[in-house]
């Protein structure tokens, strides 16, 4: 058995009892206090079926970020995408003028 002395915990006292009462005081007003969320009245189902429908559009398609020293006869046979449908997806990129960091549409 360990023994403690009473003036050892002292000074952890009025910190602990200070930590419970704003703990007690947080909770309670979380309770008097709801969070907006749960005031805010439902999305309309068609506004979420149209954003649903953009998300699967956008999860489809794919894009490839131009590294250093890539050509896009390159960048065909690395994704496994022809090479004209790199040229067809993005139309206002020269095939001779790729730039670091640019990013090309695959699907």
């Amino acid at each position: 058995m360990v023994a403690v002395e009473p003036r050892a915990l002292r000074p952890y006292a009025a910190p602990a009892a200070f930590l419970a009462a704003v703990t007690l005081a947080i909770a309670g007003a979380r309770v008097l206090w709801p969070h907006q969320a749960a005031r805010r009245p439902p999305a309309p189902q068609r506004q979420a079926a149209a954003g649903q429908a953009a998300k699967a559009a956008h999860a489809a398609a794919r894009y490839y970020r131009v590294r250093a020293g890539d050509t896009l006869a390159g960048i065909a046979a690395r994704t496994h995408t022809p090479l004209a449908r790199l040229q067809r997806l993005n139309p206002a990129v020269q095939p001779t003028a790729l730039f670091i960091g640019q990013k090309l549409r695959l699907r």
